[in-house]
């Protein structure tokens, strides 16, 4: 064996380990319940799930509001730790929800992609039947690893508006840039397409966890109506305090408009 055919074996070797070990071990390095509070928040519900335990959300009501604010959290943190940025969105206005992932919290079970998906569809049903808010109501925003289930919901029903902050692209991609497997976990820029309902992306031009590049190719991406909010100075976890009140301003104008946008019904 010559020595090119020799280094094109390496070559499908190393690949190929890359591969299985981004395949089987994928779930470990994305997700990081283990950082976040296990603390019950004060405005806590339980939302039954079949034969399952059941799992921990809340819920802020607001009669005045115009919309209810479903919001994701990111990783490493659950609703314990940002149950005071809930009660910041409350206090501007909106009616909130969030719910907190399967293993992260209190709430049972391992998070993975799918179950984080199949816990949110239980909780969209929650949302509608028991509490009484109807899809043209919700506007969904995730933050970093929220993104994900944000995008994933919006792809598949017809909500009032989505909102990105500090969101990937995909999973892998926050690591490689390009993509090099043929997989990934939360592809939020192939599902963004499908979208119709206006979107907002916010993003931190000096983020050095989720790179602000992930940013402009969401924005690029959607082709619905759509926003975008960058802060220069900001990085992945102090978004809020260099937006300061400007933040609110931005996700009002946003808000605000979205009952004038002319969507067409759910994708699926």
């Amino acid at each position: 064996m010559n020595f090119w055919a020799s280094l094109l074996a390496m070559a499908v070797v190393a690949y190929g380990l890359l591969t299985s070990w981004a395949y089987f071990s994928s779930d470990r390095l994305i997700f990081h319940p283990e950082y976040g509070a296990v603390t019950q928040p004060k405005a806590a519900i339980k939302i039954p799930v079949p034969g399952s335990e059941p799992l921990t959300a809340v819920y802020l009501p607001n009669p005045t509001a115009q919309h209810t604010i479903w919001f994701f959290h990111g990783n490493a943190e659950s609703l314990g730790d940002v149950e005071p940025w809930l009660r910041e969105m409350h206090a501007n206005g909106y009616a909130v929800f969030a719910v907190e992932y399967p293993g992260y919290g209190l709430s049972p079970g391992k998070p993975t992609e799918d179950s984080i998906y199949a816990a949110n569809e239980v909780a969209l049903v929650y949302l509608q039947q028991q509490l009484g808010v109807p899809n043209e109501r919700i506007i969904l925003l995730g933050r970093s690893l929220g993104g994900g289930p944000a995008v994933e919901l919006a792809a598949h029903h017809a909500v009032a508006g989505l909102v990105l902050q500090s969101t990937f692209t995909t999973a892998f991609r926050v690591m490689t840039r390009w993509p090099i497997v043929p997989f990934d976990k939360f592809d939020n820029i192939g599902k963004l397409p499908l979208i119709r309902c206006p979107v907002l992306v916010m993003h931190g031009g000096d983020d050095r966890v989720v790179p602000f590049h992930h940013g402009e190719s969401l924005f690029q991406a959607v082709k619905g109506p759509k926003e975008k909010f960058w802060i220069k100075l900001a990085g992945h976890n102090d978004f809020l305090q260099w937006a300061g009140p400007e933040y609110w301003v931005v996700l009002h104008q946003f808000t605000d408009h979205l009952d004038q946008v002319v969507r067409p019904k759910s994708v699926g």
